[in-house]
């Protein structure tokens, strides 16, 4: 249960601190990636939701038995942005950069699995 709880727990802390700038650089990442956002729902509502997933990280991780029910949409969450970049990249959509994040998400996502297989001998 420690390796869950600590991978939770960082991967929320991780998620807070690479998430949170997101909501105040829409108008560096189009001076940066041009061209402007025309949809600062889509940009805004991305953010949010990443967000709340990484307070569900931080609340998962005072309990990761009780929540284990709940991995698989963490692991969702992660393998789901790196297939959908990694779509974009192979299309020439987005920069090498993201790239880079996509790695952390896979690392996030593996370490999510290692602690679901692991909490399945506590489960009771």
């Amino acid at each position: 249960m420690r390796f869950a709880t600590h991978v939770f727990r960082w991967a929320g802390i991780w998620g807070l601190l690479v998430i949170l700038p997101g909501f105040f650089n829409e108008r560096a990442i189009a001076e940066q990636q041009p061209p402007a956002l025309t949809h600062p729902e889509y940009f805004y509502g991305f953010y949010a939701v990443a967000l709340a997933f990484q307070v569900l990280f931080l609340l998962m991780s005072r309990d990761p038995v009780r929540y284990r029910a709940l991995m698989p949409a963490c692991m969702l969450e992660k393998f789901g942005y790196i297939v959908a970049m990694c779509v974009l990249y192979g299309l020439h959509r987005i920069p090498s950069l993201i790239m880079l994040f996509v790695a952390f998400d896979l690392l996030w996502g593996i370490l999510f699995i290692v602690a679901y297989r692991k909490t399945s001998a506590i489960t009771p």
